[in-house]
């Protein structure tokens, strides 16, 4: 299996264990709702519910629900960060960690993981630590 088939299998990975964290904390929270709904139509009227127990329970699914959100934001401030460093480096020189692998760099891939230069005679370098660039 080749980086171009790891990257993308782990790409879709992430981008599937993202979206269906999303989906069950949304689910979770409408869950919560409904109970909560439930909860109050069948109290009993002598006994009624404590309200701060109830907000202190709409302000912890609050905070999960911003939570997600953040991260979002976050996950798409990293693409756009990844974006930008993958435009600043085409063109350049780049070497591997070992001095093997050397060539100017003719494309950049992105994945969620990472992302991978291609250089002008088709071989491709993992863009990570250790790398060196230069201008050309």
């Amino acid at each position: 299996m080749g980086v171009e088939a790891v990257s993308s299998a782990t790409s879709t990975t992430a981008q599937s264990n993202a979206t269906t964290a999303s989906n069950k904390a949304s689910l979770d929270y409408d869950t919560f709702l409904q109970l909560l709904i439930a909860q109050m139509q069948n109290q009993d009227p002598t006994e009624p519910m404590d309200s701060s127990e109830q907000i202190a329970q709409l302000a912890t699914f609050s905070q999960v629900e911003q939570t997600i959100e953040t991260n979002k934001n976050l996950e798409a401030l990293l693409q756009s960060n990844s974006l930008s460093q993958a435009s600043a480096i085409i063109g350049k020189t780049v070497s591997s960690l070992d001095g093997e692998t050397t060539g100017v760099v003719k494309e950049v891939q992105i994945m969620s993981d990472g992302a991978i230069a291609v250089l002008e005679d088709g071989t491709k370098l993992i863009v990570g630590p250790g790398m060196v660039i230069k201008d050309t």
